[in-house]
């Protein structure tokens, strides 16, 4: 009986790991919002990492969050570090990794805890007009063989892109009342 069980878990376990192998291992989330302020000015808060706590939705989760700032701000190699006992916060860093001025701010977001993991992406914005500028956030990241497999239970889309949306509409507030 023992051996039966055995073979079925190894068996189970087996189907599971062919499956992970053909389920894609890396996902992208975009959001867009407009902001009714000039292009320049948008680009110049959004490439202030310490405005970041301002209008995170995962840095305001946590009123104790512990933030930690090195680097020369708004400039490639700038580090926001966090620390959060709220496990949607956890604990990581954001760093600016290169910036096309006026236009994009590319960075890596480097999970330390609860779970370890390494998502990039950019910040960009477009002149819609001369009071309206759109900004779009992009979000790449994965999990490597076989954890992929839980990807086929988890809405990436909803679960990351949900709080992107609350962080753009905080990012439009803060923008907008701003002179």
């Amino acid at each position: 009986m023992v051996f039966k069980i055995f073979i079925v878990v190894v068996a189970l376990v087996a189907v599971l790991l062919a499956i992970a192998a053909f389920t894609k291992r890396n996902y992208t989330i975009v959001r867009e919002i407009v902001i009714h302020k000039p292009k320049q000015q948008v680009f110049e808060y959004i490439k202030h990492f310490k405005h970041q706590p301002e209008y995170s939705k995962w840095l305001l989760l946590d009123p104790d969050t512990k933030i930690n700032y090195t680097g020369n701000d708004g400039e490639p190699g700038f580090i926001l570090a966090f620390n959060s006992q709220n496990k949607k916060a956890g604990k990581g860093e954001h760093e600016i990794k290169k910036i096309i001025t006026g236009e994009k701010v590319e960075y890596e977001l480097r999970f330390l805890e609860p779970f370890q993991f390494i998502a990039t992406g950019y910040t960009s914005t477009d002149s819609i007009a001369e009071n309206q500028t759109g900004v779009k956030w992009v979000y790449n990241s994965g999990m490597k063989y076989p954890m992929n497999f839980l990807l086929l239970f988890m809405d990436m889309e909803k679960i990351i892109g949900n709080d992107a949306e609350e962080t753009l509409l905080n990012m439009k507030r803060k923008i907008e009342m701003a002179n």
